[in-house]
């Protein structure tokens, strides 16, 4: 696990060591949670903490590019349900879930963390990554993220958003199950297990050559009031 996290964190500051001119860097903090054979459909079911990295590159104030580690804890239990079957089968799992993964991010309104203070703008992102997930055994597989979030401006350079993302996978043994589900009660998101996060982020700049852009004159005026 360390020498995992190691080179994650390795190659996120290999990244960000390009394009500084346009770089926003954050740091997450959050929770993470499952969905799959023992949870069939509980958008917030049995949250553990998460934290994480992130390196944005900005092409413009409405397109970004953006490449994040994020790890958090993931866990399950059939006695949390109510139904007969999950009573009687009894089975329950605790893990943890890492990712390394870069998603394209959509402003809805034009938005730099050097704009106007209270700046904001709701945003998608989406993108592909690989997950590790430690559950009884190590196991890496590939995921697609999507994600939704609102940005704020909240001081110079600095920006804080709320961000909540669901993490499609190709593995359906997170659980220790696989396709052990009770016919009368099919998962919606069936077959394959997925994992989230939810959670706040800070952001900061330093520096944006936008902010000589006609669309963005009026910073300097802004930060001397």
């Amino acid at each position: 696990m360390r020498r995992i996290s190691g080179f994650l964190l390795l190659l996120f500051v290999s990244l960000s060591a390009f394009g500084q001119r346009n770089a926003d860097y954050g740091i997450f903090g959050g929770v993470s949670s499952y969905l799959g054979d023992i949870n069939e459909n509980r958008l917030f079911y049995s949250p553990l903490p998460a934290a994480g990295l992130y390196y944005r590159y900005n092409f413009n104030p409405r397109q970004a590019v953006r490449t994040n580690i994020y790890i958090g804890g993931i866990r399950g239990n059939d006695l949390d349900f109510s139904n007969n079957f999950q009573q009687t089968r009894g089975a329950y799992f605790s893990g943890t879930v890492g990712e390394w993964a870069a998603q394209f991010e959509f402003n809805f309104l034009q938005y730099s963390t050097q704009g106007k203070r209270w700046n904001y703008t709701p945003y998608l992102a989406a993108g592909a990554g690989v997950a590790f997930i430690s559950s009884g055994s190590l196991t890496y597989v590939p995921v697609i993220p999507f994600s939704m979030g609102f940005k704020i401006n909240i001081h110079k350079n600095l920006g804080l958003e709320a961000e909540y993302g669901f993490r499609k996978t190709f593995y359906d043994n997170f659980d220790g199950l696989n396709d052990k589900i009770d016919p009368d009660h099919k998962a919606w998101l069936h077959n394959n297990d997925w994992y989230s996060f939810a959670g706040i982020s800070l952001t900061w700049k330093i520096f944006n050559k936008l902010s000589g852009c006609p669309a963005f004159n009026d910073v300097d005026e802004s930060r001397r009031r």
